[in-house]
């Protein structure tokens, strides 16, 4: 977008200020009113989400001290309760296919055209957070809500909504991740109060009058109390703009350790609004090696090797479509992050055969959807689901009498180590870094789509590994040198095959570097990476 020379401004000494130029196209988002709002919202939550922080903070310390999560008991009575969700709208009864993707202005129009029953438009993990890809990702989103949303290519291609779509959601960027560009009181705005409140004030009587409704995926959430701050968010920004009561409704990614414990906590806090959870994979592994990082006990083999067939993770999908289905909620599968390959019918077989067992396994045990990163797997995904799940969803199959326990969920994976799982660890951590810093977050590395999610993984298993002096096969250490060795020849690949600056390599690079060889974890690679962004 081409930037204007001018800069928006609220006034009042409670305003939100702007604090950079504002893209061609996205004043008329950036309103007095608009700008109220969230400053209502920031002044009214953003203290209970500095208070939240900090008790992930403290409870990262008794994780660190050897204490492990479990099941609640001050809340055995929510989990032993009678009680079900608000009811569904009826445009989400069948989520069977999910895309997810960024807020760019292509991918929208790719996603809601795919035949996927949901699009999921992504402020967080596949999307690069500079300020032009969030405020023309506010425009991109008003523009689609009404369908007028349009694109041409560089080669003439025009493109255009189909007639029919998919529903619409949208992931706004997680409690820990601040919108710098954005300040009330001289402190930015929490990313996640400017992503949602941005979005609601502008489209939620739009797409309330074309029959659908402003609908969230909640990211990265670790507890009872963080869902509870999501409903007073909803409940009092629907009374501000004048919404029935429950005409937002989330979907809660299931994604961080603690979370796995809390899920039906999580169902009650929201219970007005929620219409499901979902299986976040990726996070999922990044959270578990992230919270137990100090137990050597505890250390993962390659990431290839940490399948969901794997017993912590397999035990974590039982446990939510069970939790799910008893109170009348949606359980979501995790992401096919494959790629079709073009170019080696073979390779492409075997992915896809990946893929199908997969979804396979999401629906025969009970599974009512799930997600796909590439327009191409939507088929594929579609075909499965409609054989083994021949109705909307599966909320009327009897869900058992699974026994879950936490030792199921903190089981570790066993597997090994090998010196190609160091490599590709390390050249998945610069490629996405490097793609990162040069505005792209959803970035296609070996025939898979990773995010921030994968990223994470690789960093984490890298820093797990050097800092407990884990060996590779063959009995040779993952020392600081030998990550530092991996680093710099990923970065010389980079380099020589010059598709992204190579400023971007060098800083990501020296980022995942520092972040290995710190003795602190960095709980999220985003936050210093941030600072490095326009």
């Amino acid at each position: 977008m081409r930037k204007s020379q001018s800069t928006v401004r609220a006034t009042g000494p409670d305003a939100v200020r702007i604090t950079a130029p504002v893209p061609a196209g996205a004043a008329p988002l950036l309103t007095p009113e608009a700008l109220g709002f969230l400053a209502e919202l920031t002044d009214r939550f953003r203290p209970r989400i500095d208070s939240l922080l900090a008790a992930r903070t403290a409870r990262q310390v008794e994780f660190d001290g050897g204490e492990l999560p479990g099941f609640r008991l001050d809340t055995a009575a929510i989990r032993a309760g009678d009680w079900r969700v608000a009811p569904i709208p009826d445009d989400l009864h069948e989520r069977r296919v999910e895309i997810t993707g960024p807020v760019d202005r292509k991918m929208i129009i790719n996603a809601l055209n795919s035949g996927a029953n949901v699009f999921m438009a992504d402020f967080e993990d596949s999307l690069a957070p500079t300020w032009e890809n969030i405020v023309g990702g506010q425009r991109n989103l008003h523009d689609a809500v009404r369908r007028t949303i349009d694109f041409r290519s560089d080669d003439g291609r025009d493109y255009r909504l189909n007639e029919n779509t998919a529903v619409l959601m949208v992931r706004p960027r997680g409690w820990h991740l601040p919108e710098k560009h954005a300040s009330l009181a001289g402190r930015p705005v929490p990313g996640a109060l400017f992503d949602f409140g941005l979005y609601l004030f502008h489209n939620a009587r739009e797409l309330v009058a074309r029959g659908t409704g402003p609908y969230f995926y909640l990211p990265k959430l670790e507890s009872m109390e963080e869902a509870t701050l999501w409903a007073d968010v909803f409940e009092l920004s629907e009374k501000r703009l004048g919404l029935a009561h429950g005409t937002i409704k989330a979907t809660v990614l299931i994604e961080t350790c603690p979370a796995a414990f809390e899920m039906d906590e999580m169902l009650h806090a929201l219970r007005d609004y929620i219409v499901g959870l979902n299986c976040g994979r990726w996070d999922y592994i990044f959270s578990f090696i992230k919270k137990f990082r100090a137990d050597p006990r505890r250390v993962f083999p390659d990431r290839a090797q940490v399948t969901m067939t794997r017993h912590f993770l397999h035990s974590y999908s039982r446990l939510l479509i069970r939790t799910c289905h008893r109170r009348g909620a949606f359980a979501m599968g995790g992401m096919a992050a494959q790629i079709p390959i073009k170019n080696d019918p073979a390779a492409s077989e075997a992915a896809l055969a990946q893929v199908r067992a997969d979804k396979e396994r999401e629906a025969g045990d009970g599974h009512d959807g799930t997600w796909v990163a590439h327009p191409g797997l939507v088929p594929v995904a579609r075909q499965i689901f409609d054989r083994l799940m021949p109705g909307p969803n599966q909320l009327d199959r009897p869900y058992g009498d699974i026994e879950i326990t936490a030792d199921d969920l903190l089981a570790v994976p066993d597997g090994t180590i090998t010196a190609a799982g160091v490599d590709n660890n390390a050249s998945v951590a610069v490629q996405y870094l490097a793609a990162w810093f040069a505005g792209n977050g959803c970035v296609p590395i070996n025939h898979l789509m990773e995010d921030a999610a994968t990223a994470e993984i690789a960093r984490a298993q890298l820093w797990q590994w050097v800092h407990h002096g884990a060996h590779s096969e063959g009995g040779a250490p993952v020392s600081a040198k030998r990550v530092g060795t991996a680093v710099a020849n990923a970065a010389r690949r980079l380099t020589a095959a010059d598709r992204l600056p190579s400023d971007a390599v060098e800083r990501a690079a020296e980022l995942v570097i520092l972040l290995v060889g710190d003795d602190e974890f960095v709980d999220f690679l985003t936050l210093p990476a941030y600072d490095q962004l326009p």
